[in-house]
């Protein structure tokens, strides 16, 4: 069973960053690792995406160029780097993992999900 544990949220202003971090245990059996969020009242929806074996990456439009998502395979750790941070990036966000064959940024291939970490960008 994977196990997938968020850190690295917090409050911040709009214009600063936050890097989080997964810790995948054990590292993903799938073909997809990936970061989430969900803000209150809205669904859950894929921010940044990477494959497990090479690192191809998928981001969604509105964090194009202001995060990114890098992970190293041999300390089972994912990150996402979030700069120029915005208010409307408030939420929590999640680490997931699974075996797709579609769309990486959609949340229903995922098989494996972490409880989540806060982030709070004020204006």
């Amino acid at each position: 069973q994977v196990q997938l544990v968020e850190s690295g949220g917090g409050s911040v202003q709009a214009g600063g960053s936050l890097r989080l971090t997964c810790v995948a245990s054990p590292w993903t059996g799938g073909n997809f690792i990936g970061w989430f969020r969900q803000a209150p009242g809205n669904q859950r929806g894929g921010v940044a995406a990477i494959t497990t074996s090479v690192d191809v990456t998928y981001y969604a439009d509105s964090v194009k160029g202001r995060f990114t998502i890098s992970k190293d395979n041999a300390k089972n750790m994912l990150y996402l780097q979030m700069n120029s941070l915005k208010p409307e990036d408030t939420g929590m966000y999640y680490c997931a993992s699974g075996l797709l064959l579609g769309n990486p940024l959609l949340t229903g291939g995922y098989q494996h999900w972490g409880q989540g970490t806060q982030v709070t960008v004020s204006s």
